[in-house]
């Protein structure tokens, strides 16, 4: 046995519904390890039940297996606004959304997070990153005046496989992205930040 497999032999199972959604994934779709998966999963959930947040956006919807998982930590009131730009994943999310006792606290918008967000209206305390990875500088700083001070920014991949490592090749948009995005937290004085090595890496950012 594996650390991987010690670790997820005890910790708390993920449900029903989200291994059926991780099988699924892994039948039908081209990148299924675009999905968080039950490690980062039962992170996502245990960080939103520790910060509290009463309204999170999500950028980059993908399965919505990570959206399930925001959703299990939020309080009874709490929602979730979840942006995914591939309208051909729509149905796909809209079938696992239907199946979770969680959907009443879920809003997805089909579309690109720069034209949808200035219609939503109100802050939010937790905004997840898992977009395109050449944009998140631009998510970053579309994102910063909507969160709450005190709010969390969680993005996604940002060791990206260990890439950021090496010189990326001037053609390799995504890492170039990443790398872009990683020295722009490190400057940023207006937030604390920490990155955890898990999977292919997660920061977390507190607005001070």
């Amino acid at each position: 046995m594996n650390e991987e497999a010690y670790i997820l032999n005890h910790i708390d199972e993920e449900s029903e519904q989200l291994a059926g959604l991780y099988r699924k994934a892994h039948i039908q779709l081209v990148r299924p390890r675009m999905l968080a998966g039950h490690l980062q999963g039962r992170i996502l959930k245990m960080l939103v039940r520790m910060h509290r947040p009463q309204r999170i956006l999500e950028i980059g919807t993908y399965t919505g297996y990570a959206t399930l998982c925001l959703a299990e930590g939020l309080p009874e009131n709490g929602e979730i606004h979840t942006v995914e730009i591939d309208d051909e994943m729509e149905d796909f999310i809209l079938q696992q959304f239907e199946q979770s006792e969680l959907k009443e606290k879920i809003k997805l918008y089909i579309g690109d997070v720069r034209e949808i967000l200035p219609r939503i209206d109100g802050v939010f305390d937790m905004v997840y990153i898992d977009g395109d990875k050449r944009e998140y500088c631009e998510y970053y700083d579309l994102v910063f005046e909507k969160v709450q001070h005190g709010g969390v920014i969680l993005a996604d991949n940002t060791l990206w496989s260990g890439k950021v490592l090496e010189k990326p090749d001037h053609n390799d948009k995504q890492t170039l992205g990443i790398i872009r995005f990683n020295e722009m937290i490190k400057r940023d004085r207006r937030i604390e930040k920490i990155i955890l090595p898990l999977r292919d890496g997660l920061t977390v950012i507190y607005k001070l």
